[in-house]
């Protein structure tokens, strides 16, 4: 009764686990995501997760930019044409979208700070939560994805990377926008005759107005759904962590010493696996093969500080303040590009990848120079082991124990032999 009575008094969850996507809260830079905003505004918002005002946020925005001109009036702006920046603003509706435009700014970086600190007293009670949903829709549950491929997803479609870590409200958001700006936009012809050489053509087919909002759209789906896979990552690890703790470590499991001696009685394998499905997988057929519960010591291993990365994979989470000024960099870059390719040659298109390769490439070259002398200090350890098993066997069962453990992808399976210890 008194442990139901502590998961009732739970006030905050740091994640919620639903059918049409997982829901969390995690440590955000509010400067990152103030700056997604004015990039586009709404899409700070989305970023935390609060659809609904990043909604209402990003129709606004397209909305009202478009009657008052505002994507054209940059576009004059830039190219040094300011007479007619002048003549295409509306000013009657330039004035409204001005404190909107502020608000999603001013918003998005207050809402960030509360949710941080919301954040810290949610990990402070260290609720449970629910890892695995079933409805009679959708199935979703917490598992490890790769946030290259989210983000290589969302590099060939705006939004697929957000179904590949189902995000489904996001996803679904991002590819309904990105088709109406691909086709109001003119995008897909315009790519057509820049593959083709024909730039002058690529130039008169695009429409000014809808082009400007490619750079703000891919450049966040993209990152979004980067940020999403590690952070998803960082979830599921935290999940199986608690779940090892509170399953396998009996206060009673007999330890290879015992008084200061070696237990040359009993026998023992040790395995080291990173955190996944294979780990626990692995323990769940040991058991069914006759190794009770209370035989299987699981040790979730904290982790010194480590030297970043500069791109995440499936089992490390280290390098993702290393996108984000990329992420910034390649968006402005992107925007550049794609204005001044319309007076160069090569056109708004090839502009446009060159400004967001160059701008990524900046980005990460900046954080990996700042990053450096940071990480100087850091020792290098072997980051792969991430949990360590001690399973108390028969010798009879060595054999059966080994098998399992290595079929299951362990990264290090040894047996303790106490056999010359006296």
């Amino acid at each position: 009764m008194g442990n139901q009575n502590q998961k009732n008094s739970n006030r905050r969850k740091i994640a919620y686990v639903s059918t049409l996507g997982t829901t969390q809260l995690h440590l955000r830079n509010p400067w990152i995501i103030a700056w997604w905003s004015a990039a586009f505004p709404g899409l700070g918002h989305l970023l935390l997760s609060k659809y609904l005002r990043g909604f209402f946020l990003f129709i606004w925005e397209v909305f009202v930019n478009i009657k008052a001109h505002i994507n054209l009036g940059i576009y004059y702006s830039f190219i040094g044409e300011f007479d007619k920046a002048k003549e295409v603003l509306d000013k009657d509706w330039i004035l409204l979208y001005a404190a909107t435009y502020i608000f999603a700014i001013w918003d998005s970086y207050r809402t960030t700070i509360d949710l941080n600190n919301t954040y810290k007293l949610a990990a402070r009670e260290d609720a449970e939560i629910a890892s695995f949903n079933m409805g009679a829709m959708e199935i979703n549950y917490l598992d490890k994805k790769t946030p290259i491929n989210a983000f290589l997803w969302s590099a060939l479609l705006p939004g697929g990377g957000q179904l590949y870590i189902h995000r489904i409200i996001t996803a679904a958001f991002a590819i309904a926008w990105w088709i109406v700006i691909l086709y109001f936009s003119k995008l897909l012809p315009a790519i057509h005759f820049s593959l083709l050489g024909q730039f002058e053509q690529a130039k008169s087919v695009l429409d000014v107005q809808w082009i400007l909002n490619v750079p703000s759209v891919y450049g966040f789906t993209v990152y979004d759904a980067y940020v999403n896979t590690v952070e998803n990552n960082k979830l599921y690890d935290w999940e199986q962590s608690k779940f090892l703790k509170q399953q396998y470590q009996y206060p009673k499991f007999n330890m290879p010493i015992k008084d200061g001696t070696y237990r040359s009685d009993l026998m023992y394998i040790v395995a080291t696996f990173a955190y996944n499905n294979y780990l626990e997988l692995a323990v769940t057929a040991i058991q069914m093969k006759g190794v009770a519960k209370e035989r299987i010591l699981a040790a979730p291993l904290d982790k010194r500080g480590e030297e970043r990365r500069l791109f995440d994979n499936i089992h490390y989470s280290d390098g993702l303040s290393l996108i984000d000024l990329a992420a910034v960099l390649g968006t402005i870059f992107m925007l550049l590009g794609s204005i001044y390719g319309f007076v160069l040659e090569w056109g708004p298109i090839l502009w446009g990848l060159i400004g967001l390769g160059s701008g990524c490439a900046v980005g990460i070259i900046i954080k990996l120079m700042v990053t450096k002398k940071h990480n100087k200090n850091r020792s290098k350890t072997l980051k792969e082991s991430e949990v360590v098993l001690i399973i108390e066997c028969e010798e009879n069962e060595l054999e059966m124990v080994k098998k399992t453990l290595w079929e299951n992808h362990a990264l290090g399976v040894s047996k303790l032999d106490f056999s010359h210890m006296t």
